[in-house]
Order: structure tokens, then sequence, then C-alpha cells
């Protein structure tokens, strides 16, 4: 068998990674440093005041994770001496420039650069249009600038998502966007011109204005959100996250993609918990199909917006970073005096919709299957009964149903509380409630569920073509690999419940 490579690329390397308390960051910086121990160092810039406070909190929230366990195994006792030698926390932050690095500590940081993984973002879906941009957009302007001082960078790997395409229907290229490029379609008449430079001016100049009038914080926040969806709206995307996020891969591609460092842009699906290695159905956080399942699980969640019978496309988070990285290996290029190593940015659809699609049907089944084999216990240590959930493939219909099993009830049960003088009161603030989970979560998960389109993964397909034997089962990103019932019965809703209920 052919002698793995991608271990061996990651041998000697000076790597930047942003993003490293979040969930993808996390694993990416154990993967390194477990397949590959002779990393030169790896500089991991977080959010802090000063070096202690940066140091504390990449031990904290990074290094001293469950994720981290088969690595401090393998060290022993010489784990910390290992991690202190090979990881670099960083006081700094992405929407600075050079990542608010300076003097000795950035010139040494810039001069061992040989990669760079930009996984930082702000993921909230409506987040304040000034924020979204810092991070998503300014981040990226940051990088690149600070990517041209390191004279010994080989390679960029920028972290998107692959629902930047809005909601498209059919078969969805992996394609860079063009500068200003809009998703309003092919009529000329519906064609506006999107200048990223003129969305950084516009959130800024609001922001000033709103601060001018005095404004309340909350309503600055407020008014800042709506900004932000209205001119995600306005372009053609359906909210803040995946629009400015569009806006970042156009503004990598402006910069970076002419000439220079090679650039790769890894768009995964939804990412759910780790299939295999380090730790299975390890995961953080709510991610966006959890927050459904967890709503089942705790009996909150009567109804939903979702046709079962489409593609729901997940992706393990250990595949997501095995691609990463095999990405990192292939593109990487020494720089050379006069050399022109660049073209524009290579995109790969870390996704299972084309060669191995689930229905959303696959996940409800197996819920179904598994809290009925294990379930939950509720007051006084009786089991609590698993009830169906009710799904509607249509808004129309789920709307109606809104109305008729909450709407129309709260507006019965107000009155009455207001003609018993407030004895119905606390049923209605329970129905209250429930009415708000339930329009909470199908306000932001609603679109993925109803999303028609299916990602095309011919650049990834490629890549793993490319790849020597040896690294094919390290670095496993085929999800024609995964057995989605057995994965979400044996894996990830045990890790659900495990990692982020705490049961």
């Amino acid at each position: 068998m052919e002698e793995a490579r991608i271990p061996g690329y990651f041998k000697n390397k000076g790597i930047l990674i942003t993003g490293s308390t979040g969930f993808l960051g996390k694993i990416l910086v154990e993967k390194i440093l477990r397949v590959q121990p002779d990393v030169k160092r790896i500089y991991l810039p977080v959010r802090a005041p000063d070096a202690e406070s940066a140091k504390k909190r990449v031990e904290t929230e990074v290094i001293g994770k469950e994720l981290f366990g088969l690595l401090r195994e393998t060290h022993g006792k010489g784990f910390q001496s290992f991690v202190d030698d090979k990881v670099v926390p960083l006081a700094g932050d992405i929407i600075h420039e050079n990542f608010g690095v300076e003097g000795a500590q950035l010139a040494q940081m810039t001069q061992e650069m040989n990669v760079i993984v930009n996984g930082a973002a702000t993921t909230n879906f409506y987040e304040r249009y000034d924020v979204a941009l810092d991070v998503n957009v300014m981040g990226v302007k940051h990088m690149c600038r600070l990517a041209r001082q390191c004279p010994n960078l080989e390679v960029i790997l920028h972290v998107s998502t692959a629902y930047v395409v809005g909601e498209r229907q059919g078969v969805i290229q992996e394609r860079p966007f063009k500068h200003g490029e809009t998703l309003r379609g092919d009529d000329a008449r519906l064609r506006l011109e999107l200048d990223v430079d003129a969305e950084l001016r516009l959130a800024r100049d609001y922001q000033l204005q709103l601060a001018g009038d005095d404004a309340e914080q909350k309503n600055e926040r407020k008014a800042m959100k709506e900004l932000g969806l209205a001119r995600a709206r306005e372009f053609g995307w359906p909210n803040t996250y995946v629009f400015t996020k569009a806006l970042g891969e156009m503004t990598l591609a402006q910069e970076l993609g002419g000439g220079g460092v090679p650039v790769a842009i890894v768009r995964p699906s939804i990412i759910t918990s780790i299939q295999k290695d380090p730790l299975p159905g390890w995961i953080e956080g709510t991610r966006t199909i959890d927050a459904i399942l967890i709503g089942y699980a705790k009996q909150n969640l009567s109804c939903f917006l979702a046709d079962l019978d489409l593609t729901m496309d997940v992706i393990p988070g250990d595949m997501v970073v095995n691609a990463m990285m095999a990405a990192v290996a292939a593109h990487a290029s020494p720089p050379a005096a006069g050399q022109q190593r660049a073209s524009p940015p290579t995109v790969y659809h870390a996704t299972s919709s084309l060669r191995n699609p689930a229905a959303y049907a696959v996940l409800y089944r197996t819920a179904i299957r598994y809290f009925s084999a294990h379930p939950r216990v509720g007051a006084g240590g009786r089991p609590v009964r698993t009830r169906p959930v009710r799904f509607f493939a249509t808004v129309a219909g789920f709307t109606a149903y809104m109305t008729v099993r909450y709407r129309l009830p709260l507006e019965l049960l107000r009155l009455l509380s207001l003609l018993l003088c407030g004895l119905l009161a606390r049923p209605c603030a329970e129905l209250r409630r429930r009415y708000a989970f339930v329009m909470r979560l199908v306000g932001l998960y609603g679109p993925f569920a109803l999303f028609r389109g299916v990602f095309d993964d011919a650049n990834v397909e490629r890549l793993r073509l490319a790849m020597a034997p040896g690294d094919r089962a390290a670095f496993n990103f085929d999800p024609k690999t995964v057995d989605w019932d057995d994965y979400f019965y044996s894996i990830h809703i045990p890790g659900v419940m495990k990692y982020v209920l705490n049961k």
C-alpha cells in the first residue's frame, strides 16, 4: 500500500487556525496534533484581553475538552508539555488588522506560517448586520492582508457553508462566486449591483445614525438585525448568515484569487457529530437538525414544517475536517520567486445529497426507534411516552394547523382569563410558550427542511480519488461509507443526548 501523504505534509509546518473554539476548529486542532505530532506550531487566535487570558481560554475551550482524551492518553504525563510546545494561543480577533497581533509575535508568526485555515464565523442566521460583516467579511479581508506578509505561506483554506447558494434548486455546482454576483436570477429587470465595500459603508453609516439618534441598545440591536435581513433578501439570500458568508467568499476571491497563494474553499452542509475518530458521537452546541431532535426528545415539539421525503444533506464533523486536511495537502505549493501559483479558488462541497442522500424521514424514523428503546425519564422517575410529530410539507398547511392548534385557543384562553380574573394565566402562558418554541424553530430551520437543491461534489470526488491508499482510511470523507440509519441510531442521537443534553 502506498504510504500516507497527508500526515507527512503537516510535518514541520506552521499553521494558523481561526475559529479554533468552534466545533470544526477543535476537531481540526486535535486531528493535526494526533496524526502529526511533529507539526511545528499551531497558532490559535482567540478573543481575549491578554496573553494569559488567551492561554486559559484555549486550555478550557479547546484542549481541555473530552475530544482530546485519546491524545491525552497517548502522551500521558507529557501531554501538557507537548501541547505547550506545539500550540500557541494568541490574544487576537479577526475583526482587527493582523488579528490584533503585534511586534515580535507578529514577526515570528508571519515568518513561520505555511498554512492558514480560516474557520472563524458568526453563524447566527439573524445576526446584527455590522457584527456579521465584521466577522464574515472584514475577518476575511484581514486574513488576506495577513497572508501577504507571510513569505513562506503555501496554502489558504477557507471554511464557508454549502448554503451560500441560497434557496436554489436542482444540482448545484462547486463554483466560486463572481464579485458582485447576486441570486436574483437571469432576468435583467431583477439584477442589482452588489458592492461589498458599499455594504460595509452602509452598515457603518447606519450604526452611526442610530448612535446619533440616541437609540436604546435594544432598539439599535433590533434595527441592525432588520437591516441585515433586508439586505440579504434584497439580493436573493434568505438570511444574514449565508449572505455575509457569500460576501466573504467574494472578498477572498477578489483579494487573493488572481495570483499568489493557492486558495481552497470548503463548503459543508449540515454538520453532525463525529462518526469515527477520535470520539464517535461527540458534538458541541445545538446544531441545525439537533434543535429539532432535542425538541422531540423533550416532547416540546408537536409539529414542524418539513417535507420528510426531501433530502437532508448532513455530513459528520470528522469527515469535514478530513476533507479540509486533504484539500490543504493537495493545494499546498511552496513559494518560488516570480512564480504565479494561484488561480480562482477551488470550491469543495463537503456534502452527502448527491452520493448518499438521506431523507428527513430517516432521522424521524430512527428517533422514534431510539426513544422507544431508550425512553426519557420524566418527573417522578416515570418514562416519558414518545408522541408522534405532525409534519407539514407546505407553508400553507403548517400555517392553517398552527392557527387552529395554537392561535385560536390562545385568543380564547386570553379572553377567558380576563373574565376569570387571571385564573387561566398559567395554561395560557404554557400554550404561548409551546407556540413560540415551534415558531422559533421553524423560523430558524424550516428553510433547510424545504431545501430542494442537490450539491454536486465532483471536485471532492477528484480529491478522494487522488488520495494515497494509505490516507483513505485515516482521512475518510466519502459519504457513501455512512449507513445513515445506523449512524443516527447508534452514534448521533446518543451523542446529542450525552454531550448536549447531558443525559
